[in-house]
């Protein structure tokens, strides 16, 4: 079975191999003959280094047949593992149930970039795709040499190499490198992350000869976590573990100024760590740590409320300053179509705060132990968290291992990398191993924000109604206020409260889509945070980080101008989109929608119960996602029910059917919570949404009826990721389809009911 290896199986491998080198054996003696047979390829005994020139630092074949993929990326909830098994057991011929994928510890696979950007196939499975073709081919040069017979006249299926037209002349893989280590160099380009690239001379296979790859493969794992059956971070323990609470301030910015330890005397071996602004508790129980954090009398610096009152947010982004401008695309001259005109329109988008709002707050725990230092952690990243353990800790990166160990959800930069580096200043302190298990409230109020943002749109029309001109700038809060991992402490909560110097970054984007339009501008701008350091409303990447807000306004301003000219919003797409692959995505959902062409809005409706549907498409890194929203609104309470969802999507070659669809559907889900309902409420103090009540999420009586997903494989081009892409025009989408049932536009997100109710009166 494919699957996630246990907490123990890491363990039992580490004592085996220390080093993650790909070791294969069998309980039979290997003659000094067969060793000089395999050749100078192969190391004999020496154990290769964890390094990416090395084939042994991916794959291992197994004493009992399994082969063991080691995958410098982890699953954040789309049974990733089961597509990188199909890859290596495809590249292989090995049976995909033999593959066990080991995702995310830094003991034994190197650093592939974590999960990000949706990269897991695209740039993760790229590479395990090439290692695994450099290990069939050491394989069958192998038993070349075992069968004597050229390798030309061997074939393999199910791991086994046997002569052609003689399967009696056989030899499986494990037979082949029985009890020693692979030492094969691979041609690594000397990147690590998501760029890492290390081919052998083996070509990976043509697409015509997959059987494993693009088969609807469903996954294992999620039986064992209905029913608890498999452990999560929040269940790892080990000897003496200490657990820790952190005490953050009612007023952001505050720092202690005098702590009173006795006011938790009464607690059995509860002790209180603070040193600058960080601050923090641990006792030998749980419920001890808890009361401890609750009871702790603790005095702030006096500090300035840092916040706008929330109702000026964006008041406050219009007039912010700008601390850097792109423009990331611009064709013709601009200025010249919008000044010669004969109509100009014009139009502004908001979008708010979210918050990651993970089912569970994060849990991390870190042991120090021998001058080596274990942290368990649920996060997206664990090579970055190995570092940024290690700069935090002023030890040297390889004295830290790093166990990626699932939990409540990511999507992004959520809390999960503060946790680790708050228990290693903790379990440092303490000289003792301590769990960091954050509150609702912590989980909820301080993970850092998808950024909140304004975007100015306008276009130029001619006397026909031609669009001639086209300006895109959105005004925003950086996506990388604090970085997307937690490597650096000056982009951790730890980091930040102990004083390190600041280094906020500045980036943001733009639409992402093919409209040919001969005069075209797309630009963005980022204003400083609201509070430099230790901010509940610092800002990072939320799941398809700015994409979601960023084609809010772009399609839902494109269906303005298809309505203002009077045409379909399908067509109007078609006359602009130049791609090919945009093309067949948005004529794909058209079609399985069974799309009516007319213009919008409907003219047809009366009363209180009303109903509409939008059309709204986004590229995101190659990959192509054409989404149509069927909605029924209700004039008189204001609530949307998003009823049915149509999406094309087409990412590349698609690697397993089964879990892409269910990925879309996800993105589908999440996309509409974070359209109806998500936003980060705070007073000029700090945040004030900190749990399911004050941050609703959607609830499973308003989950779409139908999801129909159209799947529109290329196996010729190199999967392109779809861990994020359909999230991106779901909200353009819905407000396309609420304009087209009503007649309004309503310009900022979320659509709650109370929002529309006021656009519909209005």
């Amino acid at each position: 079975m494919t699957k996630h290896e246990s907490k123990i199986s890491f363990t039992r491998r580490a004592a085996l191999l220390g080093g993650g080198a790909l070791v294969v054996s069998i309980g039979a003696p290997m003659t000094l003959d067969r060793v000089l047979e395999i050749g100078q390829a192969h190391a004999q005994g020496a154990k290769p280094p964890l390094t990416p020139d090395q084939l042994s630092s991916y794959l291992a074949v197994n004493a009992d047949g399994t082969i063991s993929a080691y995958f410098g990326k982890m699953d954040m909830g789309h049974g990733l593992h089961v597509a990188i098994g199909q890859i290596v057991a495809e590249e292989l011929d090995a049976p995909f149930k033999a593959v066990k994928v080991i995702m995310g510890d830094t003991a034994n696979s190197v650093n592939q970039g974590g999960a990000s950007g949706s990269t897991g196939v695209q740039f993760g499975g790229k590479q395990m795709r090439v290692a695994a073709a450099e290990a069939r081919r050491v394989l069958v040069d192998m038993a070349a040499r075992h069968l004597a017979m050229p390798a030309d006249q061997l074939l393999v299926k199910d791991g086994v190499v046997s002569a052609k037209g003689d399967t009696a002349k056989r030899v499986t893989y494990a037979e082949l490198v029985g009890g020693r280590y692979f030492n094969v160099q691979l041609a690594w380009n000397k990147q690590y992350g998501n760029p890492l690239y290390a081919p052998g001379k083996a070509q990976p296979k043509k697409p015509s000869e997959h059987t494993v790859v693009g088969q609807p493969i469903k996954r294992e794992d999620v039986a064992p976590k209905v029913f608890a059956q498999q452990d999560f971070v929040t269940d790892i323990k080990v000897p003496g573990m200490m657990h820790g609470r952190m005490i953050r301030p009612a007023v952001a910015g505050a720092t202690p100024v005098k702590v009173d330890e006795s006011s938790i005397k009464d607690i059995p071996g509860a002790k209180v760590v603070w040193d600058k602004g960080f601050l923090g508790v641990v006792a030998d129980k749980e419920w001890d740590a808890i009361k401890a954090a609750q009871q702790l009398k603790v005095a702030w610096s006096q500090t300035q409320a840092p916040f706008p009152d929330q109702a000026k947010l964006f008041e406050h982004i219009r007039n912010a300053p700008v601390r850097k401008r792109a423009v990331e695309q611009q064709n013709g001259n601009v200025d010249e179509a919008f000044k010669n005109a004969a109509k100009v329109i014009e139009a502004e988008y908001e979008w708010p705060f979210q918050s990651h709002a993970s089912m569970g707050p994060a849990c991390a725990l870190v042991e120090i132990k021998d001058g080596q230092i274990t942290c368990w952690s649920g996060t997206q990243k664990s090579h970055f968290v190995q570092q940024g353990l290690a700069a935090t800790l002023n030890v040297p990166a390889e004295s830290v291992r790093v166990i990626w160990t699932p939990g409540p959800g990511s999507y992004g930069r959520n809390d999960a990398d503060d946790a680790a580096m708050d228990a290693a200043v903790l379990a440092k302190a303490v000289g003792r191993p301590v769990r960091v298990q954050y509150m609702r409230d912590q989980g909820t109020g301080w993970d850092p924000k998808g950024p909140a943002s304004i975007h100015k749109a306008r276009a130029a029309l001619d006397a026909s109604g031609k669009l001639i001109g086209y300006e895109f700038v959105s005004k925003a809060f950086s996506r990388v206020d604090v970085d997307t991992n937690g490597s650096k402490p000056y982009d951790t909560l730890a980091g930040q409260t102990l004083g390190v110097a600041l280094k906020s970054g500045d980036g943001f984007g733009t639409p992402a889509e093919s409209y040919a339009i001969d005069n075209k501008r797309l630009s963005w701008e980022t204003i400083p945070p609201l509070l430099d350091r230790a901010s509940p409303l610092r800002t990072s990447h939320l799941r398809d980080p700015v994409g979601p807000q960023i084609h809010f306004a772009s399609e839902s301003f494109i269906d303005e101008v298809a309505a203002a000219v009077n045409v379909d919003p399908v067509a109007f797409r078609l006359r602009h989109a130049t791609d090919p692959r945009d093309i067949a995505v948005i004529k794909a959902a058209a079609e399985k929608a069974n799309w009516q062409t007319r213009s919008s809005p409907r003219r047809d409706q009366s009363g209180s119960k009303l109903s509409g549907r939008g059309i709204a498409y986004a590229q995101r890194s190659g990959t192509r996602v054409a989404v149509i929203a069927e909605v029924d609104v209700d004039r008189s309470s204001g609530k949307i029910w998003a009823r049915k969802f149509t999406v094309a999507h087409d990412c590349g070659q698609i690697i397993n059917p089964d879990g892409l669809v269910k990925c879309v559907e996800g993105n589908i889900v999440q996309g509409v919570s974070r359209t109806l309902w998500e936003e980060v409420t705070f007073d000029r103090n700090t945040v004030t949404s900190i749990d399911w009540i004050s941050y609703p999420i959607l609830d499973i009586t308003e989950t779409p009826a139908e999801v129909n997903v159209v799947l529109i494989n290329h196996p010729e081009i190199a999967p392109s990721g779809a861990g994020e892409p359909s999230i991106r025009p779901v909200a353009a989408a819905i407000g396309n389809a609420i304009f087209d049932a009503t007649g309004v536009r309503i310009r900022r997100v979320p659509f709650s009911p109370e929002r529309v109710k006021e656009a519909l009166s209005s």
